[in-house]
């Protein structure tokens, strides 16, 4: 009887832990997207309340002008003169001790997401070899030193390579021999996913071998 219990007190717990793993990400996604919406509807909308007193505001105008807000930045960092007021105020932002640590991480974390800065940023994830058989995962940044400083990349087969830290905004860029590093077959998306969660979190199936397996 004792152990009869123990296999149910087992069983029961794996059901919860594996109800937990898929309703934790949903919760804390749903929660940060509902507090984000939720943040910009009681600020935008608290500013329209008071720019604008006779407007006949209604739910949902402060989420909507946020909206509008990212797109119109996103077309004004297309001209010349946004961009380098933008680059003026961070480098003033990078002067401040503390600002500069949690601005730079949020900016960073920020710029990966961005499709432009993929093209110019990560070009490809390679697998670098440190002593023995340790390796890491590393993103190629710039293969040209041609417009640094001398003294950088003055090898031909020299690359730099930027390598993250698990679990936090950081890392290192390193500058490698070509031969140092090997290639890997992933994506920028899934080796970023894999690095930041230790290697607990693996590359997403392809469509194509997730059928295969279903019709299995």
């Amino acid at each position: 009887m004792k152990y009869a219990f123990k296999k149910s007190g087992q069983l029961l717990t794996k059901i919860f832990l594996q109800g937990l793993a898929v309703m934790l990400p949903i919760a804390l996604t749903g929660s940060i997207l509902y507090w984000l919406a939720a943040t910009a509807e009681d600020f935008l909308g608290g500013m329209v309340k008071v720019l604008f007193p006779g407007w006949r505001y209604w739910t949902g105008l402060g989420v909507a002008l946020g909206l509008l807000l990212v797109f119109g930045v996103g077309l004004l960092m297309n001209a010349w003169i946004t961009r380098r007021l933008i680059a003026n105020a961070e480098a003033l932002l990078d002067r401040i001790p503390v600002v500069k640590s949690i601005y730079g991480g949020i900016r960073d974390l920020a710029r990966f997401f961005s499709p432009k800065s993929r093209e110019e940023g990560f070009q490809k994830v390679v697998s670098v070899a440190l002593t023995g058989d340790i390796r890491l995962i590393g993103f190629v940044t710039r293969e040209d030193f041609a417009a640094l400083p001398e003294g950088l990349g003055e090898k031909q087969d020299l690359i730099a390579v930027y390598l993250p830290m698990s679990y936090q905004i950081g890392g290192y860029t390193a500058y490698l021999p070509r031969a140092a590093v090997q290639p890997l077959e992933m994506t920028v998306e899934d080796a970023m996913r894999f690095t930041l969660t230790a290697g607990m979190s693996g590359p997403r199936p392809k469509p194509e071998a997730a059928a295969g397996d279903t019709d299995a």
